[in-house]
């Protein structure tokens, strides 16, 4: 068990400023990402672009956010998860506009594979520094942060709503920007530096070597972040197609297994903290990726949209805490380093993930294909307890947070 790095009601209620401090950076970038999102249509229609060439500036996005999460871990260990997530959330802010700016396909790359390095590095700093402020408090908060960003993602989404179509693209980011900056600059004043890393000693007193980067409990931690990513995206992308296709739902009602996976993901993590400090976080993972599993599989063999919806609103309820899990745990056993590979490693997953199950699809069947998305949470749970006792084993050790 952690024990709460603030001890008197000073520092306390500096933790306390930085928790909140943080959930609104994660919120800022949820808002943010989201805003882009609901811009894709009138970029490809401004720029007069077929699917494969959005598709290929989408891949740009991904590959410039996984080179540049390779290199944040240094960063931090450098400067601190605090500092480096102050000039990530303004470079992710101001890159925003880039591909709003873009000519032709290749601006477009160039601009979105510098969003994805800015989303990138303040993803992985964010999540550092929530690992920071959880330690200082002495209580899980990780979760909570991550249901934060998917309020963001609520918000720039209905912000989209309202704004697009009735003011220029261009105006619509300036919009988000400045707001953004604003809660941003602010926020940053709150957070707090990475305490120092504590020397690790062996039973017999003798100083024990750092855990390596690249142990087997780090990686497997990794392979699990990347399916559990492989199943949350299968659910973004494809839920509305499985709806309208498979299901024969038309308009709007086709978005219903969306809106309950999307529902009970943020409910998920809102409440996700309060179930690792009763349950821990092994079995919250383990137990949540069965859950995915038992409701993939209830949409995919039920073919009808009650039982479907159910089945997609359990698999948000399962994957809500996965990956937060996968990025506290590699964050408390090698701080911003291991959150850097298991975040760079997991990111695989929504990139490689909906076109792999897409080009399944297009053999074998949707509902098929999206059996991948099901053997990903499946092999989640089986391999949750291996990677925890592998984790615990290492010289840093993955410590549990405890309740207060």
């Amino acid at each position: 068990m952690t024990t709460a790095l603030s001890t008197t009601p000073a520092s306390r209620m500096q933790a306390e400023a930085a928790r909140r401090a943080v959930g609104a950076i994660f919120l800022v970038n949820g808002m943010v990402f989201a805003t882009w999102a609901v811009n894709i249509p009138g970029v490809r229609d401004d720029l007069h672009l077929d699917a494969s060439q959005i598709g290929l500036a989408l891949l740009a996005s991904g590959v410039g956010g996984v080179l540049a999460m390779s290199q944040v871990g240094r960063w931090t260990s450098r400067w601190g998860s605090d500092r480096v997530t102050r000039v990530a959330t303004v470079l992710f802010l101001l890159s925003l506009l880039l591909p709003l700016l873009a000519v032709n396909l290749w601006t477009l790359i160039l601009g979105l594979a510098l969003l994805g390095a800015a989303n990138g590095v303040m993803d992985v700093a964010m999540n550092a520094q929530g690992v920071t402020v959880e330690q200082a408090l002495g209580r899980p908060i990780i979760s909570r942060l991550h249901a934060y960003f998917s309020l963001g993602g609520l918000l720039g989404a209905a912000l989209g709503t309202l704004l697009i179509g009735r003011v220029p693209m261009l105006t619509h980011a300036l919009i988000v920007v400045v707001g953004t900056v604003a809660a941003g600059l602010y926020a940053m004043r709150f957070l707090i530096p990475d305490p120092p890393a504590a020397p690790t000693h062996h039973h017999d007193g003798t100083p024990a070597k750092p855990a390596p980067l690249f142990s087997v409990a780090v990686l497997l931690l990794g392979a699990m972040c990347f399916l559990g990513m492989l199943s949350e995206a299968a659910n973004y992308d494809w839920t509305a197609l499985y709806f309208r296709d498979v299901l024969g739902l038309a308009g709007g009602a086709a978005g219903i297994g969306y809106t309950a996976f999307v529902a009970t993901m943020t409910l998920g993590r809102w409440f996700g903290d309060m179930g690792r400090a009763r349950l821990g976080d092994e079995r919250i993972v383990r137990v949540g990726a069965l859950t995915t599993a038992l409701g993939m599989g209830l949409a995919l063999l039920w073919r009808d949209p009650v039982p479907a919806t159910l089945g997609f609103a359990l698999s948000g309820i399962g994957l809500s805490n996965v990956v937060p899990v996968m990025y506290g745990t590699a964050g408390h056993a090698l701080a911003g380093r291991g959150i850097a590979l298991v975040a760079a490693i997991g990111y695989g997953g929504f990139l490689l993930g909906p076109p792999v199950i897409g080009f399944v699809a297009r053999h074998v069947g949707l509902p098929a294909a999206l059996g991948i998305a099901l053997a990903g949470a499946a092999l989640v749970a089986l391999l949750g307890g291996k990677a925890f006792a592998l984790v615990r084993g290492t010289p840093s050790g993955a410590r549990p947070v405890a309740a207060d």
